[in-house]
């Protein structure tokens, strides 16, 4: 009777895997995987997609204009860490990384855009946040960048911490976590300041300049953007020391198109990945031949990755080649800014940059 009633139970497990399987295909979610199954290309719907593929490009909402993050260059060419993000799915996508268009967005304007589908991924130095993730039905897929709230102000005032702005006029942008972080952080301290809201990146930066404020307030790194690339004389303003709050930055996807966010994921972290193995866009092609197991999975030559995402093997190949690994891409960005890595590290160097196993 046990051996009969074990025999049932095991039959009753098998027709349980069998019927998640159709039931799953039924609704068109992804398949269940079993043990040793051969990849399938994903099922299901995926607008976004779908629509990306047969346009043939990437409507990337970026930022109106943040140096080393997203602003068109002397030739009009994007550059910057985030729009490095949108030109990897690209070239995940299509093999061609410039199939790209941008769509600058301001910090009011840029949850509205890919809610309303203006836009596929929004790459725009956005902080994930509960209220972003649960409440505007967005998906951030990954941080890019680990930063913080900080304060700018012009040496002449001889401050030296941010304890000392009670009573300061501080610029900011509305529709911003910094905009809660500078309200939180004056009532916690006991200061009073008079702030000063202006849309616009590049008005923020000319009221800031022009005295309107005695205080510009972002993320650490908006602030050594704008000292490096618009201020006259760079040290002529001091970034205090204070930094009043966790900022990571990522990109992020609508809701409910895992597909697409899975292809938006993992073509960043294709970029993690690859600095990890010591593949960059020089010495990528020496290396389509290595005999490192992983290596071989990251280019193509084992595994079938690209088609459980629906696009080509060498989709990571062709990020790499085409855009570089991530350090590439913070040294070519980020560190001209006199920015350190420091937190953006790779894990093993003391860092938070991590990627799941590409395997």
């Amino acid at each position: 009777m046990k051996k009969s009633l074990i025999i049932a139970s095991g039959l009753a497990l098998t027709m349980s895997a069998a019927a998640m399987v159709a039931e799953a295909q039924q609704v068109g979610q992804r398949p269940v995987q079993l043990a040793q199954a051969p990849a399938a290309p994903p099922a299901g719907a995926s607008p976004t997609f779908d629509a990306v593929r047969q346009r043939g490009f990437v409507q990337c909402g970026t930022n109106t204009g943040l140096a080393g993050f997203a602003r068109p260059n002397a030739q009009g060419v994007w550059e910057g860490l985030d729009v490095d993000v949108c030109r990897a799915v690209a070239a995940a996508m299509f093999g061609d990384a410039t199939k790209v268009r941008y769509t600058p967005l301001t910090a009011q304007q840029r949850f509205t855009a890919l809610q309303s589908g203006e836009v596929d991924v929004l790459s725009r130095n956005t902080t994930w946040s509960f209220q972003r993730d649960v409440q505007l039905g967005l998906d951030f897929v990954a941080v890019n960048f680990y930063d913080g709230q900080g304060f700018m102000v012009p040496r002449r005032l001889n401050v030296r911490s941010a304890r000392e702005l009670n009573g300061a006029t501080v610029c900011v942008q509305p529709g911003t976590t910094t905009e809660l972080n500078l309200a939180d952080y004056f009532r916690a301290n006991r200061m009073q300041f008079t702030p000063v809201v202006i849309e616009r990146l590049e008005e923020v930066t000319q009221a800031y300049l022009a005295g309107r404020c005695d205080v510009y307030t972002t993320d650490v790194s908006g602030l050594a953007a704008t000292r490096s690339s618009q201020v006259p004389n760079p040290n002529d303003h001091v970034i205090l020391p204070e930094v009043i709050s966790k900022e990571p930055l990522g990109p992020a996807v609508r809701h409910g198109d895992q597909r697409w966010a899975d292809v938006v994921r993992w073509s960043f972290y294709a970029m993690l990945e690859a600095e990890e193995l010591g593949l960059t866009s020089q010495n990528i092609d020496q290396n389509m031949n290595s005999t490192n197991p992983a290596i071989q999975r990251f280019v193509g030559a084992t595994g079938d990755f690209g088609r459980m995402l629906g696009i080509d093997n060498r989709w990571s190949y062709n990020i790499i080649k085409q855009v570089g690994n991530y350090g590439e891409s913070y040294q070519r960005n980020v560190a001209p800014l006199g920015i350190e890595r420091s937190v953006n590290r790779l894990w093993r160097d003391g860092g938070l940059m991590y990627a799941p196993p590409l395997r």
